[in-house]
């Protein structure tokens, strides 16, 4: 088919022409208003900090439920905080995502053990685990602490064990955190905003 320039300037403005009438409201389907519910006015709001990496951005963190004792809460919606001095708001692309990573179902949620010799986790209770950590820090400390040097002078070191602080925490968590390991006298203590 051979169009000439007029008759393309012709098909053109046929065409814009019924497009607009279309765009006046002589549209062929009805169109229904209605209010569309805020999907966060009923959430709860709880703030805190992005555990990916040691810029610590705080978020927002939205979930539904009736908060009663013992209910669990679901968390539905998760954003940077806008009054958060690190991020003021922006996320990066692993933080943007934490929705993904808190209802993932590869997320280890409870504590597990690998015995010596075996390849096998086995899932075992926040007391046991809080106790089998105290017990076995306990027993290295007591067979690793130096109290004295060879000249004598007192230097209360424990060699064998390091600690690495996550970055993610307030100062104040950061300073409990530092005492604690330098009463035990861990020497290798790091943080991760070094990492």
């Amino acid at each position: 088919m051979q169009v000439d320039r007029r008759q393309f300037f012709k098909i053109c403005a046929s065409g814009l022409g019924g497009s607009s009438i279309a765009m006046m409201g002589f549209s062929p389907t009805v169109a229904l208003a209605e209010v569309r519910n805020f999907k966060l006015a009923h959430a709860s709001e709880t703030r805190n900090t992005c555990p990916y990496c040691s810029v610590s951005c705080g978020v927002l963190i939205y979930s539904m439920g009736d908060r009663a004792k013992n209910a669990h809460s679901s968390i539905i919606h998760i954003e940077g905080d806008p009054d958060h001095p690190v991020n003021r708001g922006t996320l990066c692309p692993k933080g943007a995502a934490l929705l993904d990573f808190v209802h993932s179902p590869n997320r280890l949620k409870y504590p597990e053990v690998r015995e010596a010799g075996s390849s096998e986790w086995k899932r075992i209770s926040w007391d046991e685990a809080f106790s089998r950590v105290a017990k076995l820090m306990k027993a290295d400390r007591d067979a690793n602490f130096i109290a004295k040097n060879a000249d004598g002078v007192p230097v209360n070191r424990w060699l064998s064990t390091g600690f690495l602080a996550a970055s993610a925490s307030s100062n104040e968590s950061g300073y409990i955190t530092h005492k604690l390991v330098r009463s035990l006298g861990i020497i290798a203590f790091d943080n991760q905003a070094r990492v």
